[in-house]
């Protein structure tokens, strides 16, 4: 028995010294007080990032934070978002003195009130086909590896950044009709006028869409909206849990909304044959993972189970997109 007890102690005691908090080399250095320690970096957190953090199941933290379009993202990785220039756009670091005016003395509860926001955020997905799901995770997972990232890496090393960047913004402005039916279907009139303002500048000036001339000169976000966000706003569970082969993370109400949104992509009418249209999305995925090698890696390395890693991140995601 006293074996057991300095095994867990041990334990513990590993785990806490590899807190992902420890990472970040920002954050001060932790006083003798655990719980004290971990509610000072908290609040830093919170007052000089504008990262909401919190602890899920499995013994990882789930970091929440906005863009500086003011988009909402989840990641299990800090030192990844602290290194974000866009997070530095529009979150400043907040003084010695307003961080001092925090009274730790309090309880947590009382004290950061943010908690109460995440137990609400913070759900739960069914899973009841998990072992269906973790195989054609790992599929996809040798899929990334095997060929996509190759792939992936050889056009990054041949084709400029500015490029790629250039066929990512064509594509998105392809899209258009996705975002504005999607924007008009859940009354954010807003953000449908939004959108069309974005596709004709970058249509007309942004020539085909190859520059974010909306968004760079302007200041016109985009409004990523899509038909699983619409009916979730109606209403609509997520069903439960999907990992579709090649298609990544989904749900059986966001399956039903990509099926309603291909037939809204104008790539659905081009009049060519199948095989073109896949060999076009196929190109506009190794493009699109050229932008942003490394990303799955980082998650990956940092989960203890990448598999409720992904499906937790996924999900958290999409709920946040619905209530924003």
């Amino acid at each position: 028995m006293k074996k057991t007890c300095l095994l867990s102690a041990f334990i513990l005691m590993c785990i806490t010294q590899l807190s992902p908090f420890s990472i970040a080399g920002s954050l001060e250095e932790a006083s003798n007080d655990p719980i004290t320690s971990f509610r000072d970096q908290v609040v830093q957190l919170e007052s000089a990032y504008g990262i909401e953090v919190i602890q899920d199941n499995f013994g990882g933290y789930l970091y929440f934070y906005r863009d500086s379009k003011g988009n909402r993202h989840v990641s299990n990785n800090m030192e990844n978002i602290l290194d974000e220039s866009s997070l530095a756009q529009v979150t400043m670091p907040a003084s010695s003195a307003e961080m001092s005016e925090r009274d730790l003395s309090e309880e947590p509860d009382e004290d950061l009130d943010f908690f109460d926001e995440f137990d609400e955020f913070y759900e739960e997905i069914s899973d009841p086909l998990e072992p269906v799901n973790r195989f054609f995770f790992h599929f996809n997972d040798k899929l990334y590896f095997w060929l996509l990232k190759p792939v992936a890496s050889g056009y990054k090393t041949v084709v400029p950044e500015p490029a790629r960047i250039g066929v990512d913004n064509f594509f998105s402005n392809l899209a258009f009709p996705v975002r504005f039916i999607n924007c008009l279907l859940q009354a954010k009139f807003e953000g449908a006028g939004y959108e069309w303002g974005r596709f004709m500048l970058n249509s007309t000036i942004g020539i085909a869409g190859f520059f974010d001339v909306a968004g760079k000169h302007f200041d016109i976000k985009e409004y990523d909206e899509d038909l699983g966000q619409a009916l979730g706003s109606y209403g609509f569970g997520p069903g439960f849990f999907i990992n579709w082969p090649f298609f990544g993370p989904s749900s059986l109400r966001d399956s039903i909304g990509d099926a309603g949104d291909a037939f809204l992509n104008p790539i659905y009418y081009f009049d060519l044959e199948t095989n073109y249209k896949i060999a076009i999305k196929a190109f506009d995925e190794v493009n699109d993972k050229s932008l942003t090698i490394g990303e799955y890696e980082d998650l990956k390395k940092s989960a203890l189970d990448p598999y409720i890693a992904f499906r937790d991140i996924y999900f958290q995601n999409r709920q946040s997109k619905i209530k924003e």
